[in-house]
């Protein structure tokens, strides 16, 4: 037993360090962006590493009104928090059915949503554009929210799964026993004891939808419907031509990291927690 823990011990702390050390890369990195943000773009091509004398502010500005990054932050906070709802409604029922059902057509029905995991989205582009363009959902906020829902289901139905599955049954039977039927046992008992599991889901279909770009560079393309990855790839393209601006793109990209980072500090430890019970029952 000593030399077992005499063995894991210089481990532990090896792999501890090593953790650390990507942790303090991570927010090197974000500091960097976050001061090459406020430089002006003569000073960081004489000098990519540096602080901001003086900042310059207004590449902020340049960025919401060249590039386009206010109104497409509007479009990505509403499609993103339409889809993540969405997809959020329509696996809790279907994932409780998974859950509770043990037969052999519901674990194939949720061994068919596991390998939906593994599909990539590459795949799928040209069928769901042609789908969209026959049906005239392109260049659309309601298609590319629809899009996102159907991505958003094999895994956010795999996940709720196993909260579900550790909900004990016997609390449903005390709700019969009151009179309670299935719909009412489902929305007034178990929907608030999985409610961890749900706002886990949510915020991870958030956090995709935010970051997604393939998709939504292929389906929209006008400046009124495009999100801000899709912002920020047009502005970068433009400026190739006219010579490109640094600090308005990294300005731009301070705007699509800002509610990520505000999202996970303040409820990094619930989305972690929520994936690891979620995924390991």
């Amino acid at each position: 037993m000593r030399s077992r823990h005499g063995s894991s011990g210089p481990v532990r702390r090896i792999a501890t360090a090593f953790v650390w050390c990507v942790v303090a890369a991570d927010l090197l990195l974000i500091l960097w962006i976050a001061l090459t943000s406020v430089r002006g773009s003569a000073d960081i091509l004489h000098q990519a590493f540096g602080l901001p004398l003086p900042p310059h502010f207004g590449n902020y500005a340049k960025a919401f009104d060249e590039g386009g990054f206010g109104p497409a932050a509007l479009n990505s906070v509403v499609v993103s928090t339409a889809s993540s709802l969405v997809a959020v409604v329509l696996a809790a029922p279907c994932a409780y059915a998974l859950a509770r059902r043990r037969t052999r057509t519901s674990s194939a029905l949720t061994m068919t949503f596991a390998m939906g995991l593994g599909v990539p989205g590459q795949v799928l582009v040209v069928p769901l554009f042609v789908g969209m363009a026959q049906v005239d959902l392109t260049d659309s906020q309601f298609g590319l929210t629809l899009v996102y829902v159907g991505l958003a289901m094999p895994f956010t139905v795999f996940m709720l799964t196993g909260f579900f599955s550790g909900i004990p049954a016997v609390l449903e039977e005390a709700a019969a026993l009151d009179g309670a039927g299935p719909l009412r046992s489902f929305v007034q008992v178990v929907l608030p004891v999985a409610r961890g599991g749900l706002i886990t889901a949510f915020l991870l279909q958030f956090i995709s939808a935010w970051n997604e770009t393939l998709f939504a560079l292929v389906l929209t393309h006008s400046q009124e419907q495009i999100t801000l990855p899709v912002a920020l790839a047009s502005f970068v393209a433009s400026a190739q031509l006219n010579g490109l601006d640094y600090g308005t793109m990294f300005a731009g990209v301070c705007v699509i990291l800002a509610p990520m980072i505000a999202l996970f500090s303040w409820m990094g430890t619930r989305i972690i927690q929520g994936m690891t019970v979620g995924i390991g029952k």
